[in-house]
């Protein structure tokens, strides 16, 4: 969910995400200062779908769907041991991003009203926003305090319903993965 404000977020907007709380101590602090994510509540995590339906359409039935879809999917270990960027962005790379990739493709068939990213991005790139909007010397600090600081591993066993108030994140529901 990687933003270059917090403007960007809206009331009633929707995300899927796989949390990694094995990164806290590594990204917890950076991702405070630069992360608008964070700012709004999210803990380390990897998007699986943003923005997907809005809140009123996540009902009773979108969460049952939800759960059969993603409770069909095994759960998985990502290694993280090196970082990325994209433009003004330092992200950790997860290993392999292969389940990330196919979690998202199969919730965007479901819900093909909901594209990754709005459909801005034609390439889904699994990747864990450490900080967002900032320059290269910025980020070239970040990530040499980071490479001391991995790798790490983290068992990703469910997807969480994160959904925006217009002030922060919170969690709708959280759907379990296979064991």
């Amino acid at each position: 969910m990687a933003d270059d404000d917090t403007s960007r977020f809206q009331a009633g907007q929707t995300a899927l995400i796989v949390r990694v709380p094995d990164a806290e101590p590594a990204v917890r602090a950076w991702r405070e200062r630069f992360d608008p994510s964070a700012q709004a509540g999210v803990p380390a995590h990897v998007t699986v779908l943003f923005p997907f339906l809005d809140k009123s359409r996540t009902d009773a039935r979108v969460c049952s769907a939800l759960a059969a879809v993603l409770g069909s999917h095994h759960a998985f270990d990502l290694r993280f041991e090196s970082c990325g960027r994209f433009p003004g962005v330092l992200y950790l790379a997860p290993e392999p991003g292969t389940q990330l990739r196919r979690l998202t493709e199969v919730i965007a068939d479901h819900w093909p009203e909901a594209p990754p990213y709005g459909g801005q991005f034609a390439e889904i790139v699994p990747h864990l926003t450490v900080a967002d909007g900032q320059d290269h010397a910025v980020l070239d600090e970040i990530e040499a305090d980071l490479h001391g600081r991995l790798p790490f591993t983290s068992h990703i066993s469910s997807v969480d319903l994160m959904v925006h108030d217009g002030t922060s994140w919170n969690e709708r529901a959280s759907f379990a993965l296979l064991e």
